[in-house]
Formats: structure tokens, C-alpha cells, sequence
């Protein structure tokens, strides 16, 4: 009897430590996107693109230590010689990622982390406007480099990274068609480093963050580059929306530095640059049925003008689906000599379905700017600035939830006075654009 009393008061051992744990996870994209009514001058005026995207990520952790790999294979068909498909639709059998990590736990104070990863990596901050792995285009932005992550247990962040960003290749037109298989190649003219930080709350349910981001590019043997050298500092505000409630959201940067015009050899002019953007959104989201969610916004980007120096704003590495539509073939609009006023609505009937549609306005905030990222200039100002009005519908559906997703969409482009008279401006009628996705995640 006392022995059994002493065995059942002996403490328990520690458990031994566990073992490395493996996990992989995949997605297939099919996609099929036509457009008819082309803006961009110099391209075909109807163009039709399959493209087909499949990621693989496997993920080893052990402890606090992870190793990571990702393998991205993205493809496209049909769209032609003369097309405005570019390296950023087509990147085959690319390894994406493959980095290291280490996590430490408890740091300067209770449930706090402080993570170091080293590798070739991809990055998103913030609502993605400068830095972004957006979903919607068939590659993604990657990095090689290192970055530091702090987080609070009140779930602040703050993020240090030091990268050279990585050429996506093929460039060519050739290599794009013919889904060439042809590893990226790190740019090592360039470097891409900063910090971006965020409080997650700073009282009703508001957060704000800062950031500065430096980008010094330089031209190298059989590369030339605009040499920028710029620095872009913002700040940001969001209360994200929430059933019964309004919501919020507000970025500001301004972007200093130098850069020269063209990418050509004998431009060896520097200028100063003095850029920036603002983005401002409001909404409210009804607390019943089908959940709509009602706001209003409004961009500002600055445009490239008369006086000395450059006045056009450079969105980095960032997405535009989120705030300006449909990237891809279509993507007229954009952070760049921008002003757009506009309201969207969106709404989920089910757990299983959402759906949205958006209006906005387009004016050029220069009128002797290139157009946000449409290519069609008026270097005499006589085109004006009204650029048109872009509708776009969107509409999803899971079939099988968290695993299979079909997704339909369109956007059209009435054209303005600007994107119809201006000297280089096609002469085709409205741009009309759509799209159908499926998604499988495994």
C-alpha cells in the first residue's frame, strides 16, 4: 500500500521533445480571360489567354526552426506574338520560395516573438499596394534576402528586411510564348530594404502602421535600369468592416529620391523626384441578410508634369485587383497620375457565396502624363484629363468549401475624352473584359 501511495505521487517525466513535423499543401488555377476594345496602343485590339497556375509549398518545422520550399509553375496559351501578356503571366517550373527561419519565443515580454528568416522569400504589407503577393495575377514578386518579424502578444507587428528582388524570366516575347522553362535570375543591381510596423488597436477597434521602403536600382553588364533611388514613407489607418457597423481606411506616402526618364543608355539625366498617393475609403456593412456592405472611396496619384524634376509615383512591388480591377489583359488603372472617385457594393447571400460590383470615375491627375498604367500619353496637355469610367462585377462560389472555388468576372472601360483623342490612343470602341477561374486547393 505505501509503495502504491509512493508511485502515485512520483511526478510525471517531461515529455520528450517532438520531432519534425512535415506539411505540404498545393493549388491549381485554370483561367480563361478575353478582352476586345484594347487600350494600350500597339497591341492586339481583341486578345484571348488560358493560363494555368500550380503551386506546391512543403514546410518542415522542428521546434522553433522552420525550412521552407515553394514551387510555382504558372503557364499560359492562345493570346498571340502580339499581346499585352508579360513576364508576370507566364513563369514555368520556377522555384518561388526557399528560405529558413528561426522563431524566438518571449523576448521582452509574455507571448511576444521575434522571427529571423533567411532565403528567397515573397512578402505582403499592409492593404498590398507597394509590397504584395496578390492572388489574383498567375506569378508573384520574390525576393532574396532577409527579414526580421516582431510581434506583440496584443498582436503589433514590426518588420525589417534587407532584398534583391528577383528578375522573373522569360522576358522575351518568344520565351513568353512559348512557356519557356528558364529560371529567374536575382537582380543584383538592385536592393529593396525598409521596415513596415503596424499597432493593432489602438482603441475602437482601429489600427494604424507606418512604413519606409528604399529602392536603389543601377545598371549592370546586358541590363539597364532608370536608376532609381527612391524613398517612399507612408502611413495608414483601417477599421475593418464588421457587421453593423462603419468601417474605414485611409493610406497616405509621399515618395522622394531620383530617377531618370528612360531606361537608355546615353540618359544620364537624374531627376529629382517628388511623388505620392493617397487612398481614402468608407463604409458601412448592414447587420442582416445578405450582409451588404455599402463605401465609397477615392485615389490620388501624382502624374509627371512641366516642371523639374519627376512628379509620377512608382507603386513598387504592388497589386492593383484590390482597389482598381482586374490585372492581367485588362488593369487600365492603377497608383500613377490617378484620380478616381468611386463607390462599390459588396454582398454574401451564403456562407458559400459573395459577390461585388464597383463604379469609378477616371481623371488624370497630369494631363501630359502617361495614364496610369494604360500607355496612352498626350505630351501637349490637349487630350484633357477625363480618362473614362470603369465598371467591374465579380462573383464567387465554393463547391466544396476550402477546396474547390469558381469565380467569375468583368470589367468595362467607357472610354473618355483623354483615352479617345489622345495622339497614341487606339481608335476600337470601349474596352470589354472578362474572366472564369477554378480553383483547387489540396
Amino acid at each position: 500500500m505505501a509503495a502504491g501511495t509512493a508511485q502515485a505521487q512520483t511526478k510525471p517525466s517531461a515529455p520528450a521533445p517532438s520531432g519534425p513535423k512535415l506539411s505540404v499543401e498545393g493549388s491549381f488555377r485554370a483561367r480563361f480571360e478575353g478582352i476586345d476594345g484594347q487600350f494600350r496602343p500597339k497591341v492586339d485590339d481583341s486578345i484571348a489567354f488560358v493560363s494555368f497556375r500550380t503551386l506546391v509549398a512543403a514546410r518542415l518545422d522542428w521546434g522553433d526552426l522552420t525550412l521552407g520550399g515553394e514551387l510555382m509553375d504558372a503557364r499560359g496559351y492562345g493570346e498571340g506574338h502580339n499581346s499585352s501578356v508579360k513576364a508576370s503571366d507566364v513563369n514555368t517550373l520556377e522555384p518561388l520560395q526557399a528560405y529558413v527561419s528561426y522563431k524566438l519565443r518571449n523576448l521582452l515580454a509574455k507571448k511576444d516573438s521575434l522571427t529571423a528568416t533567411a532565403g528567397r522569400f515573397t512578402m505582403t504589407f499592409g492593404a498590398q499596394r507597394l509590397v504584395a503577393r496578390a492572388d489574383f495575377g498567375n506569378t508573384f514578386p520574390s525576393y532574396l534576402g532577409a527579414r526580421a518579424e516582431y510581434r506583440t502578444g496584443r498582436k503589433d507587428e514590426l518588420t525589417l528586411f534587407w532584398t534583391r528582388p528577383i528578375d522573373a524570366l522569360p522576358n522575351s516575347a518568344d520565351g513568353i510564348f512559348d512557356n519557356r522553362v528558364q529560371l529567374d535570375h536575382v537582380n543584383t543591381g538592385t536592393a529593396f530594404y525598409g521596415f513596415d510596423g503596424n499597432l493593432a488597436d489602438i482603441g475602437h477597434k482601429i489600427s494604424v502602421g507606418g512604413y519606409a521602403l528604399r529602392l536603389a536600382e543601377q545598371d549592370r553588364a546586358g541590363y539597364q535600369t532608370r536608376n532609381r533611388r527612391l524613398v517612399t514613407f507612408g502611413l495608414r489607418l483601417r477599421r475593418v468592416p464588421a457587421k453593423g457597423r462603419f468601417d474605414v481606411e485611409a493610406e497616405a506616402a509621399l515618395q522622394r529620391g531620383s530617377a531618370r526618364l528612360t531606361t537608355a543608355a546615353t540618359d544620364r539625366a537624374d531627376l529629382d523626384v517628388r511623388a505620392g498617393f493617397v487612398h481614402v475609403e468608407g463604409g458601412y456593412t448592414v447587420a442582416k441578410g445578405w450582409t451588404p456592405r455599402l463605401s465609397a472611396f477615392f485615389d490620388y496619384a501624382s502624374g509627371d508634369g512641366a516642371n523639374p524634376g519627376y512628379g509620377r509615383f512608382d507603386s513598387l512591388y504592388g497589386a492593383r485587383r484590390a482597389d482598381y480591377g482586374p490585372a492581367s489583359l485588362f488593369g487600365p488603372v492603377g497608383l500613377a497620375n490617378l484620380v478616381s472617385p468611386g463607390i462599390r457594393l459588396e454582398t454574401k447571400p451564403s456562407k458559400r457565396l459573395d459577390m461585388m460590383v464597383a463604379l469609378r470615375g477616371l481623371w488624370l491627375a497630369d494631363r501630359t502624363d502617361t495614364f496610369a498604367f494604360t500607355s496612352v500619353r498626350d505630351k501637349t496637355g490637349a487630350s484633357g484629363r477625363h480618362a473614362g469610367t470603369e465598371v467591374e462585377m465579380r462573383v464567387r462560389r465554393s463547391l466544396i468549401p476550402d477546396r474547390l472555388r469558381v469565380e467569375l468576372g468583368a470589367a468595362y472601360l467607357a472610354k473618355g475624352r483623354f483615352l479617345t483623342s489622345a495622339p497614341n490612343a487606339p481608335h476600337n470602341g470601349d474596352a470589354r473584359y472578362g474572366y472564369a477561374d477554378v480553383v483547387l486547393k489540396f
